[in-house]
Order: C-alpha cells, then sequence, then structure tokens
C-alpha cells in the first residue's frame, strides 16, 4: 500500500505545477499575441501590498520541494528565486517538477509520524508531524500561490478557467 502521505502530496503537486506551467504558457502567448510587454504580467500583483507574479510562483515551487523533501526524510534543496521571465519560471517549475518526481512511494512509508521542524533555531520554529504538516500548513501554502497566481493572470485578461487551474487528473 502506497503512503497516504504520498498520495495525499505528490500526485497533486505533480497535478497543480502541470497545470501552473500550462496557465503561464497561455500568458506568455497572450502577451505575445497583443503586443504586451511580457514584464506587465509577470511583475503583476492583484493588489499592492501582495507579492507580483513571478514571486508566487517561486514560493509555489518552494512549498513543492520543501513538502515533498520533508515527508521523504530528505533536505530540501536550496534555489536562489531569480527567475525574471516567462522561460525562467517555466525551467523552475520543471526543475521542480524533476525533483518531486525522484521521490519513491516507500520513502514516505511511515512518515505520517515523522516530526516536521519548521524554521529551526529561530524564534518562529515550530513542531509539526508530517499530516499535520501536510494538511494544514503545506498543502494550503502551495494552494493558496498557485491560486494567487492563476488569479494575477485571469485578472489581467488571460482566457483561463477552472479546467486551466486543475489540469489533468
Amino acid at each position: 500500500m502506497t503512503s497516504p502521505l504520498y498520495n495525499a502530496s505528490i500526485p497533486v503537486m505533480q497535478q497543480m505545477l502541470q497545470a501552473l506551467s500550462d496557465v503561464l504558457k497561455k500568458a506568455e502567448d497572450h502577451a505575445t499575441q497583443k503586443n504586451i510587454e511580457p514584464n506587465a504580467l509577470l511583475q503583476a500583483r492583484l493588489f499592492p501590498d501582495m507579492l507580483p507574479l513571478t514571486r508566487q510562483v517561486q514560493i509555489a515551487v518552494d512549498f513543492s520541494k520543501g513538502i515533498s523533501s520533508r515527508l521523504a526524510g530528505a533536505e530540501v534543496p536550496s534555489w536562489p528565486d531569480t527567475e525574471v521571465s516567462f522561460v525562467e519560471l517555466q525551467a523552475l517549475i520543471t526543475k521542480a517538477l524533476a525533483h518531486i518526481d525522484s521521490f519513491k512511494p516507500d520513502q514516505f512509508d511511515g512518515s505520517e509520524s515523522r516530526e516536521i521542524v519548521l524554521r529551526p533555531g529561530t524564534p518562529k520554529e515550530k513542531k509539526l508531524m508530517a499530516s499535520a504538516y501536510l494538511l494544514h500548513y503545506g498543502l494550503p501554502q502551495f494552494f493558496f500561490h498557485v491560486t494567487t497566481a492563476y488569479a494575477i493572470l485571469r485578472h489581467n485578461g488571460i482566457e483561463i478557467g477552472k479546467r486551466d487551474y486543475m489540469g489533468a487528473y
């Protein structure tokens, strides 16, 4: 039997990252067809105090690599988050998909009882059991940033809908 935490994380993040990649491709195509400067979309925000599209994608990717690594008991890789173009964001998503694809279901065996420590050694340190980490922190954060990226693009006129957001399942 495959670990419930594997089933609740890896396939879900694969689906949503691929959908995010497809939505970004539509945004890039839209910018090209309408002669819109790509940076107008890449730096778009829903509200001035929110992060721009580029950062939303980077954070979604950060959560995908963090969730998968922590649940598998592996070290979370550090990536610099320096992407500034659609091409670079696509490469980042490809890199994230390769990272999460590298984990096998048996690496998650017994992970339900694993303790996850966030921000270790800082005043914001938080300890969670793996299932609580995934279901109450990791996935909600991941979905927030994927959804915000989608909303930024939809708000800016990209013709996307729920099927684009959901991707193939």
